[in-house]
């Protein structure tokens, strides 16, 4: 039997994939919107008070987050690992969407940076490298089909170099278009994984049979 095929297995993976699709979309669109170009800076920049979609980048955050937690509710049954690791990533998701960093989004050791500013970032970081955790989970359980652990396998090989390589861009370059580059693609990963993953659940072709 399938662990996820319950009406209510299904009824989260739907409400992940909405929850993570639509608030993508939300961030997405307060990005472009922002001053000067959606390329440079970091993405956190949309949420702060320069923004003219400050608040709605912040909710659209928020919903992704709630989405990460739905999915390790719909995951539950066949990893309770899943459920802490999606569900931790989901919390600290929606710590750096309702503790938003100040303008310009300032990183030490180059600026001056808020207390704001440190644990938007550290939450940030952290939900990152704890997504991954669970993208490498799934790869590595063999409950799951072919299709999903290979998904979670080439998200996972996207991750980790991209993260370690935004990572030593922040710590040594700091602000600029290369950091801006790496980080968009690395969420463009992020919500691929996701949303992927909650519509193969959706699909019970998720876990074995």
């Amino acid at each position: 039997m399938d662990p996820t095929g319950t009406d209510a297995g299904r009824a989260l993976s739907a409400a992940a994939v909405l929850a993570v699709v639509v608030g993508a979309l939300i961030m997405l669109v307060a990005l472009v919107t922002a001053p000067g170009s959606w390329l440079q800076g970091y993405v956190s920049e949309a949420g702060t008070s320069a923004s003219p979609l400050a608040t709605a980048y912040r909710w659209g955050l928020v919903l992704l987050a709630a989405g990460v937690a739905l999915l390790g509710l719909a995951l539950r049954p066949a990893s309770r690992l899943l459920l802490a690791l999606l569900g931790s990533a989901g919390v600290l998701a929606a710590t750096s969407g309702v503790v938003p960093c100040t303008d310009q989004c300032p990183l030490p050791p180059f600026e001056r940076t808020t207390v704001s500013d440190v644990v938007h970032t550290a939450a940030s970081i952290v939900g990152m490298a704890v997504l991954a955790g669970a993208m490498l989970t799934v790869a590595l359980t063999p409950l799951f089909t072919r299709v999903m652990r290979r998904l979670a396998l080439i998200a996972t090989v996207l991750t980790v170099p991209l993260g370690g390589a935004l990572g030593l861009t922040m710590l040594f370059v700091g602000r600029g278009l290369t950091g801006a580059i790496l980080e968009r693609i690395l969420l463009i990963v992020a919500v691929s994984w996701l949303s992927g993953t909650a519509l193969l659940t959706l699909l019970r072709s998720s876990v074995k049979v």
